[in-house]
Protein backbone atom coordinates (compact mmCIF):
# COMPACT_ATOMS: atom_id res chain seq x y z
CA UNK A 1 0.00 0.00 0.00
CA UNK A 2 1.31 3.58 -1.02
CA UNK A 3 2.70 6.01 1.99
CA UNK A 4 -0.74 8.02 0.60
CA UNK A 5 -2.84 5.36 1.59
CA UNK A 6 -1.74 4.61 4.66
CA UNK A 7 -1.56 7.72 6.30
CA UNK A 8 -5.53 8.49 5.49
CA UNK A 9 -6.52 5.21 6.65
CA UNK A 10 -4.77 6.51 9.53
CA UNK A 11 -6.29 9.88 9.88
CA UNK A 12 -9.95 8.29 9.14
CA UNK A 13 -9.52 5.81 11.89
CA UNK A 14 -8.17 8.69 14.18
CA UNK A 15 -11.29 10.84 13.49
CA UNK A 16 -13.73 7.99 13.87
CA UNK A 17 -12.65 7.40 17.38
CA UNK A 18 -12.50 10.77 17.90
CA UNK A 19 -16.51 11.05 17.22
CA UNK A 20 -16.86 8.02 19.20
CA UNK A 21 -15.66 8.99 22.35
CA UNK A 22 -17.95 11.78 22.84
CA UNK A 23 -20.98 10.13 21.82
CA UNK A 24 -20.25 7.15 24.14
CA UNK A 25 -19.71 9.78 27.33
CA UNK A 26 -23.14 11.15 26.15
CA UNK A 27 -24.58 7.80 26.80
CA UNK A 28 -22.86 7.07 30.00
CA UNK A 29 -23.92 10.20 30.99
CA UNK A 30 -27.31 9.68 30.41
CA UNK A 31 -27.94 5.95 31.68
CA UNK A 32 -26.20 7.75 34.88
CA UNK A 33 -28.86 10.18 35.00
CA UNK A 34 -31.67 7.83 34.08
CA UNK A 35 -30.69 5.36 36.87
CA UNK A 36 -30.16 8.31 39.00
CA UNK A 37 -34.02 9.65 38.20
CA UNK A 38 -35.18 6.33 38.83
CA UNK A 39 -33.70 5.76 42.18
CA UNK A 40 -35.32 8.93 43.14
CA UNK A 41 -38.56 7.97 42.38
CA UNK A 42 -38.54 4.74 44.02
CA UNK A 43 -37.43 6.39 47.12
CA UNK A 44 -40.41 6.58 49.99
CA UNK A 45 -39.24 9.53 50.92
CA UNK A 46 -40.25 11.27 47.53
CA UNK A 47 -43.96 11.00 48.16
CA UNK A 48 -45.86 12.17 51.25
CA UNK A 49 -48.40 9.99 52.94
CA UNK A 50 -51.58 11.23 53.02
CA UNK A 51 -51.86 9.51 56.38
CA UNK A 52 -51.40 11.28 59.71
CA UNK A 53 -48.93 10.05 61.97
CA UNK A 54 -49.80 8.13 64.65
CA UNK A 55 -50.67 9.89 68.29
CA UNK A 56 -52.33 9.98 71.37
CA UNK A 57 -55.04 11.99 71.38
CA UNK A 58 -56.81 14.00 74.18
CA UNK A 59 -60.45 15.25 73.11
CA UNK A 60 -62.24 17.43 75.57
CA UNK A 61 -66.16 16.41 74.88
CA UNK A 62 -69.48 17.63 76.31
CA UNK A 63 -71.26 15.15 78.78
CA UNK A 64 -73.53 14.66 76.22
CA UNK A 65 -71.33 12.85 74.36
CA UNK A 66 -70.15 10.51 76.44
CA UNK A 67 -71.91 7.40 74.90
CA UNK A 68 -71.75 8.20 71.54
CA UNK A 69 -68.08 9.52 71.67
CA UNK A 70 -66.69 6.45 73.28
CA UNK A 71 -67.85 4.29 70.20
CA UNK A 72 -66.86 6.40 67.74
CA UNK A 73 -63.28 7.00 69.37
CA UNK A 74 -63.33 2.75 68.50
CA UNK A 75 -64.21 2.86 65.05
CA UNK A 76 -61.57 5.76 65.07
CA UNK A 77 -58.76 3.60 66.39
CA UNK A 78 -59.63 0.59 64.33
CA UNK A 79 -59.37 2.76 61.27
CA UNK A 80 -56.01 4.71 62.25
CA UNK A 81 -53.55 1.49 63.86
CA UNK A 82 -51.65 3.17 66.27
CA UNK A 83 -53.75 6.09 67.07
CA UNK A 84 -55.19 6.53 70.47
CA UNK A 85 -57.91 8.83 71.53
CA UNK A 86 -58.84 9.24 74.77
CA UNK A 87 -61.39 11.49 75.78
CA UNK A 88 -62.39 14.02 78.93
CA UNK A 89 -65.71 14.44 79.49
CA UNK A 90 -67.35 17.13 81.65
CA UNK A 91 -69.81 20.45 81.11
CA UNK A 92 -69.02 22.64 78.43
CA UNK A 93 -68.58 25.68 80.54
CA UNK A 94 -65.82 23.03 82.87
CA UNK A 95 -64.02 22.24 79.51
CA UNK A 96 -63.64 26.19 78.37
CA UNK A 97 -62.15 26.91 81.99
CA UNK A 98 -59.72 23.82 81.33
CA UNK A 99 -58.59 24.98 78.11
CA UNK A 100 -58.25 28.65 79.46
CA UNK A 101 -56.02 27.58 82.22
CA UNK A 102 -53.89 25.56 79.31
CA UNK A 103 -54.80 21.97 79.91
CA UNK A 104 -52.80 19.57 77.83
CA UNK A 105 -55.54 18.57 74.82
CA UNK A 106 -55.85 18.21 71.26
CA UNK A 107 -59.63 19.11 70.50
CA UNK A 108 -62.30 20.09 72.13
CA UNK A 109 -66.11 19.40 71.29
CA UNK A 110 -69.11 21.57 73.17
CA UNK A 111 -73.27 21.70 73.59
CA UNK A 112 -73.32 25.17 72.21
CA UNK A 113 -71.53 27.39 70.04
CA UNK A 114 -71.62 30.20 72.61
CA UNK A 115 -68.85 28.06 74.76
CA UNK A 116 -66.72 27.53 71.51
CA UNK A 117 -67.35 31.24 70.25
CA UNK A 118 -65.40 32.21 73.62
CA UNK A 119 -62.17 30.45 73.11
CA UNK A 120 -61.12 31.59 69.40
CA UNK A 121 -58.04 32.52 71.08
CA UNK A 122 -57.18 29.07 72.01
CA UNK A 123 -59.03 27.06 69.15
CA UNK A 124 -58.70 26.97 65.34
CA UNK A 125 -61.95 27.01 63.34
CA UNK A 126 -64.86 25.05 64.00
CA UNK A 127 -67.26 22.67 62.46
CA UNK A 128 -70.53 21.84 63.79
CA UNK A 129 -71.09 18.01 63.66
CA UNK A 130 -74.09 17.32 65.49
CA UNK A 131 -77.44 19.13 66.92
CA UNK A 132 -80.17 17.90 69.62
CA UNK A 133 -83.26 19.03 71.42
CA UNK A 134 -84.67 18.77 74.59
CA UNK A 135 -86.87 15.94 76.02
CA UNK A 136 -88.80 16.03 79.65
CA UNK A 137 -87.20 13.13 81.54
CA UNK A 138 -90.18 12.17 84.13
CA UNK A 139 -89.40 9.60 87.07
CA UNK A 140 -90.36 6.12 86.26
CA UNK A 141 -93.61 5.52 84.89
CA UNK A 142 -94.76 8.96 85.14
CA UNK A 143 -95.98 9.20 88.49
CA UNK A 144 -96.78 12.75 88.04
CA UNK A 145 -98.07 12.44 84.51
CA UNK A 146 -95.95 15.41 83.60
CA UNK A 147 -97.30 15.61 80.09
CA UNK A 148 -95.81 19.22 78.75
CA UNK A 149 -93.50 21.94 80.19
CA UNK A 150 -96.42 23.87 81.93
CA UNK A 151 -96.15 20.80 84.10
CA UNK A 152 -93.20 21.85 85.74
CA UNK A 153 -94.33 24.53 87.39
CA UNK A 154 -96.30 22.18 89.65
CA UNK A 155 -95.12 23.10 92.71
CA UNK A 156 -95.72 19.61 93.95
CA UNK A 157 -93.81 18.24 91.20
CA UNK A 158 -89.28 17.86 92.50
CA UNK A 159 -87.46 19.41 89.30
CA UNK A 160 -84.31 19.39 88.61
CA UNK A 161 -81.94 21.73 86.00
CA UNK A 162 -78.45 22.14 84.84
CA UNK A 163 -76.97 25.38 85.75
CA UNK A 164 -78.15 28.42 83.70
CA UNK A 165 -74.21 28.14 82.59
CA UNK A 166 -74.33 25.27 81.65
CA UNK A 167 -75.52 24.53 77.99
CA UNK A 168 -78.64 22.60 78.32
CA UNK A 169 -79.46 24.61 81.64
CA UNK A 170 -79.25 27.70 79.43
CA UNK A 171 -81.40 26.08 76.56
CA UNK A 172 -83.76 25.17 79.85
CA UNK A 173 -84.22 28.50 80.89
CA UNK A 174 -84.73 29.72 76.95
CA UNK A 175 -87.57 27.57 76.41
CA UNK A 176 -89.40 27.76 79.99
CA UNK A 177 -89.35 32.05 79.76
CA UNK A 178 -90.48 31.73 76.02
CA UNK A 179 -93.26 29.78 77.30
CA UNK A 180 -93.84 32.09 80.39
CA UNK A 181 -93.37 29.01 82.58
CA UNK A 182 -92.13 29.56 85.99
CA UNK A 183 -90.10 26.56 87.34
CA UNK A 184 -88.53 26.74 91.18
CA UNK A 185 -85.72 23.65 90.39
CA UNK A 186 -84.96 21.77 93.69
CA UNK A 187 -81.22 21.51 92.59
CA UNK A 188 -79.28 23.32 89.37
CA UNK A 189 -76.14 20.62 88.61
CA UNK A 190 -73.32 20.86 86.38
CA UNK A 191 -73.85 19.02 83.57
CA UNK A 192 -76.77 17.04 81.73
CA UNK A 193 -75.70 13.83 83.08
CA UNK A 194 -75.99 15.21 86.88
CA UNK A 195 -79.53 16.17 86.07
CA UNK A 196 -80.42 13.49 84.34
CA UNK A 197 -79.25 11.23 87.44
CA UNK A 198 -81.35 12.81 90.36
CA UNK A 199 -84.25 11.79 87.76
CA UNK A 200 -83.08 8.30 87.57
CA UNK A 201 -82.23 8.13 91.12
CA UNK A 202 -86.00 9.29 92.46
CA UNK A 203 -84.10 12.07 93.63
CA UNK A 204 -86.05 14.66 91.46
CA UNK A 205 -89.38 14.02 89.72
CA UNK A 206 -88.95 15.43 86.24
CA UNK A 207 -85.90 17.27 84.43
CA UNK A 208 -85.05 18.92 81.33
CA UNK A 209 -82.56 16.96 79.54
CA UNK A 210 -81.31 15.71 75.84
CA UNK A 211 -83.13 13.40 73.92
CA UNK A 212 -80.16 11.63 73.18
CA UNK A 213 -79.55 11.18 77.06
CA UNK A 214 -82.28 9.16 77.89
CA UNK A 215 -81.91 6.62 74.86
CA UNK A 216 -79.56 4.28 77.69
CA UNK A 217 -81.91 4.91 80.78
CA UNK A 218 -84.50 2.31 79.61
CA UNK A 219 -87.65 2.32 81.78
CA UNK A 220 -85.44 4.03 84.56
CA UNK A 221 -87.18 7.64 83.71
CA UNK A 222 -90.16 8.60 81.30
CA UNK A 223 -89.68 10.63 78.34
CA UNK A 224 -91.81 13.28 76.86
CA UNK A 225 -91.17 14.83 74.09
CA UNK A 226 -91.26 18.98 73.42
CA UNK A 227 -92.85 20.25 70.36
CA UNK A 228 -90.22 21.56 67.78
CA UNK A 229 -91.76 24.87 68.17
CA UNK A 230 -91.20 25.16 72.15
CA UNK A 231 -88.07 23.21 71.83
CA UNK A 232 -84.68 24.36 71.36
CA UNK A 233 -81.98 23.25 68.72
CA UNK A 234 -78.52 22.20 70.36
CA UNK A 235 -75.54 22.56 68.32
CA UNK A 236 -72.04 20.75 68.82
CA UNK A 237 -69.33 22.52 67.00
CA UNK A 238 -65.80 20.81 67.09
CA UNK A 239 -62.16 22.07 66.85
CA UNK A 240 -58.73 21.71 67.25
CA UNK A 241 -57.20 23.30 69.95
CA UNK A 242 -53.68 25.90 68.95
CA UNK A 243 -51.80 23.99 71.79
CA UNK A 244 -52.55 20.69 70.29
CA UNK A 245 -48.73 18.94 69.99
CA UNK A 246 -50.68 16.55 67.72
CA UNK A 247 -52.16 19.22 65.00
CA UNK A 248 -52.21 16.97 62.07
CA UNK A 249 -53.51 13.82 63.80
CA UNK A 250 -55.65 16.18 65.86
CA UNK A 251 -57.57 17.68 62.78
CA UNK A 252 -57.70 14.25 61.08
CA UNK A 253 -59.98 13.44 63.70
CA UNK A 254 -61.95 16.25 63.98
CA UNK A 255 -62.47 16.36 59.63
CA UNK A 256 -63.40 12.77 60.24
CA UNK A 257 -66.55 13.76 62.92
CA UNK A 258 -68.23 14.89 59.85
CA UNK A 259 -67.58 11.86 57.55
CA UNK A 260 -70.38 9.45 56.57
CA UNK A 261 -69.21 7.03 59.06
CA UNK A 262 -68.79 9.33 61.98
CA UNK A 263 -72.20 10.43 61.37
CA UNK A 264 -73.79 7.04 61.53
CA UNK A 265 -72.69 6.51 64.39
CA UNK A 266 -74.08 10.15 66.00
CA UNK A 267 -77.52 9.73 64.35
CA UNK A 268 -77.26 6.10 65.75
CA UNK A 269 -77.05 7.43 69.23
CA UNK A 270 -79.87 9.92 68.42
CA UNK A 271 -78.32 13.16 67.67
CA UNK A 272 -79.86 15.10 64.38
CA UNK A 273 -77.77 15.69 60.99
CA UNK A 274 -75.43 18.94 61.29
Amino acid sequence: MSPILTRRSTFAAALTAALLVPALAACGSSDSKDTKDTGAAASPSASASAEPKAANLTVLAASSLTDVFKTAGAAYEKAHPGTKVTFSFAGSQELAAQVKQGAPADALVTADTKTMDGLKAETNDPAIIAKNRLVIAAGKGNPFKVDELKDLADSKIKVVLAAPEVPVGRYSKQILDAQKIEVKPVSQEANVRAVLSKVELGEADAGLVYKTDTIKSGDKVSVVDIPDAENAVASYPAATLKSSKNAEAAAAFVAWLSTPEAQKILQDAGFQKA
